[in-house]
């Protein structure tokens, strides 16, 4: 299976550009493969954050405490 790229272009402020180069000469890594991982962890999270918010703004999704989801887990 092919992967398919798109090439996108974005403006970054000075400040930004200079910790990416910093990082990429850190890493020995290009700024595309640090651009990458740091979008890839961003819509990880992002997707994790949208569904506690959705749960949580669920009305018929009980609540249950620290101590009662240990519990649960143990079993």
């Amino acid at each position: 299976m092919r992967n398919h790229s798109t090439l996108i272009s974005l403006r970054i402020p000075n400040e930004m550009l200079k910790m990416l180069n910093s990082i990429s000469d850190k890493m020995e890594r290009p700024r595309t493969f640090i651009l990458k991982k740091a979008i890839e962890k961003y819509l990880d999270e992002y997707v994790d954050y949208q569904i506690a918010l959705d749960r949580l703004q669920d009305k018929d999704d009980t609540i249950i405490s620290s101590k009662e989801m240990r519990r649960r887990v143990a079993k």
